[in-house]
């Protein structure tokens, strides 16, 4: 229970500088996201509670957009563009070797921790496709070997 309760203060203590700001609630779960990793369960009750709102109403907003997350992602986040252009261009089979080689699927988290897989509509590189990023990190014209390298670079500069 004392778990619970510091996890409130610490809600509390992040989300109190955006409160009576234009914006604020979207500023304050992206601020909690960003100290934390992800929106726990009592995201809702503490935003709510400082902004005068529903619980059904914060998690209407955090169900809206696509940035915030409820569950932990991997230390890398590997984003694949399957938009129409990237996959004129090769992106579902990218798809299905990235996820053969490194034994995960879209939307998934490995067990391990290290990487979570997604699927994204539109990277902006659609001259150079297919697309992906990496950490942050633009790759136009991606190949499954120029991934999985990428990863396993990035997870030994991590160790």
């Amino acid at each position: 229970m004392g778990g619970t309760s510091n996890k409130n203060r610490a809600l509390d203590e992040i989300v109190r500088p955006y409160v009576g700001r234009t914006g604020g609630l979207i500023c304050a779960l992206r601020a909690i996201q960003a100290e934390i990793g992800f929106l726990p369960p009592e995201t809702e009750a503490a935003a709510a509670a400082a902004f005068n709102l529903t619980r059904a109403e914060v998690k209407g907003v955090i169900s809206f957009y696509a940035d915030f997350v409820r569950k932990p992602k991997g230390e890398t986040v590997i984003r694949l563009c399957a938009a129409e252009a990237c996959q004129a261009q090769g992106a579902r089979s990218l798809e299905m070797e990235v996820c053969r080689r490194l034994a995960i699927e879209p939307g998934a988290t490995s067990a391990s921790g290290d990487l979570t897989l997604e699927r994204v509509y539109c990277l902006g590189l659609c001259s150079a496709g297919p697309s992906a990023i990496i950490d942050g990190a633009l790759m136009g014209k991606a190949t499954p070997e120029k991934i999985v390298k990428a990863f396993e670079t990035g997870r030994g500069a991590r160790k």
